[in-house]
């Protein structure tokens, strides 16, 4: 009878240790996860720790699949993220229907937390700056860098670069217009011509188109490099513009080049060709390149479609587009968005207004490196002004939008495998 007891036992134990929980997947999908903006943050903090994770390509909504650790459920927990955990024939399965052919997702392997910089003026607060926003809230790390640091060849210190809404074309974010008698306008142009001459240079044009080379030769070198709003066409008309002067006296004390639309070089760009610049100082605009004043799209109808992709022939377009909506609010900016026309043949569109095919969400490589554009300011700030208050994202923690900013923060995580189209 012992004997026999003895066994039971033995098999009672064997198939509790078959069952037993091996993963804890994090899902984003649309009912399921209570904050998907946190998870993102729980997936880099699991690969800080060095444990391995899988991101499942257009697997309810783009989940995350982590080994099942006790300080993993922990954090979830802390953070109020929602997980499940699954037993190792239960990741199996899921796995398994991820890599049939007629399944339209991907497995991809997360193999390091990537070490991530973001290019902002000193002092600026994190509500400035949608990337920096969600970054703290995630409770995703990050170093904050500047001029001096880029010019000084500390790009090479990170794997991920996001360009603050900065204008690196020398003409202090096209702000003369409507705020050039503003103390804080005439004290942020006082500053940038302080640091241009501590650095070496004789305007700020030339000391930013400096750091927009250091920038460009990160990307081509390997770097990922993510900007929004202004920072996406000033660093390509910055890139354009070298060697020629497209600032007007209230800028840099002098007269611009004649004729300097004729000497753009649009082969020095990363996205955008055959712009016309903006000449008039009084315009808050760069170029043509912004369809802002061009669009007239309705506040209820502005809305952008992510574009779908083959999961497993092209994988990176679809895990920058990973959420779990494909229709997203837009929102706006100086550079709001970007006009389809305008946008090099190389480049990839990932997200589009239907009503007006203008580009809000584009991506390309560059080199051995690559880069996305984001139009807009805050995804949850439809028309975010000066001095308006900052978004609270404890109000917005499924935001569709913010998730494409943080896709593009795994992204370098990822191992790579081959575009096919």
């Amino acid at each position: 009878m012992k004997k026999i007891q003895r066994v039971f036992i033995s098999l009672l134990l064997l198939c509790v240790a078959t069952v037993k929980a091996n993963f804890i997947l994090l899902p984003m999908d649309e009912t399921s996860q209570k904050n998907h903006l946190k998870a993102y943050g729980i997936t880099y903090w699991a690969l800080d720790k060095q444990y391995k994770a899988s991101w499942l390509l257009n697997y309810r909504g783009g989940s995350f699949l982590l080994p099942d650790a006790p300080e993993i459920k922990k954090e979830c927990q802390i953070r109020n993220v929602s997980f499940e955990v699954l037993s190792d024939a239960e990741a199996n399965q899921i796995l398994e229907e991820i890599s049939s052919p007629s399944q339209n997702m991907e497995t991809v392997i997360l193999e390091k937390a990537p070490k991530i910089a973001v290019y902002t003026p000193k002092g600026k607060q994190p509500w400035d700056d949608a990337v920096t926003l969600v970054l703290t809230y995630a409770e995703i790390p990050y170093k904050e860098i500047y001029d001096e640091e880029v010019l000084s060849d500390q790009l090479v210190l990170y794997d991920w670069l996001h360009l603050h809404h900065e204008d690196f074309t020398g003409q202090y974010g096209k702000f003369f217009g409507a705020y050039r008698n503003m103390p804080w306008y005439i004290e942020q142009k006082k500053d940038a011509e302080a640091l241009a001459t501590k650095l070496g240079y004789n305007k700020v044009s030339e000391e930013k188109l400096a750091v927009a080379k250091k920038i460009r030769d990160f990307v081509i070198g390997g770097g990922f490099m993510f900007a929004m709003c202004s920072a996406t066409d000033s660093f390509d008309i910055a890139l354009s513009a070298e060697g020629v002067d497209i600032c007007e006296p209230m800028f840099d004390g002098d007269d611009s080049d004649a004729n300097y639309q004729s000497r753009i070089d649009y082969s020095q760009t990363f996205a955008f060709k055959d712009y016309i610049l903006e000449r008039r100082p009084e315009r808050y605009e760069f170029s043509n390149i912004d369809m802002t004043e061009k669009r007239k799209v309705q506040f209820e109808k502005d809305y952008f479609t992510l574009m779908e992709y083959s999961a497993k022939w092209d994988v990176i377009p679809s895990m920058l587009c990973q959420n779990h909506t494909q229709l997203v609010k837009g929102f706006m900016g100086q550079s709001t968005s970007f006009d389809s026309e305008l946008i090099k043949s190389n480049v990839m569109i990932l997200g589009k207004c239907e009503l007006n095919d203008e580009a809000r969400y584009i991506h390309g490589q560059k080199g051995k490196g690559f880069f996305t554009f984001y139009g807009g300011h805050d995804p949850e700030d439809y028309q975010h002004r000066v001095g308006d208050e900052p978004t609270v994202l404890d109000l917005h923690p499924n935001s569709p939008g913010y998730r494409l900013i943080l896709n593009n923060i795994l992204f370098p995580a990822a191992r790579k495998k081959k575009q096919k189209t």
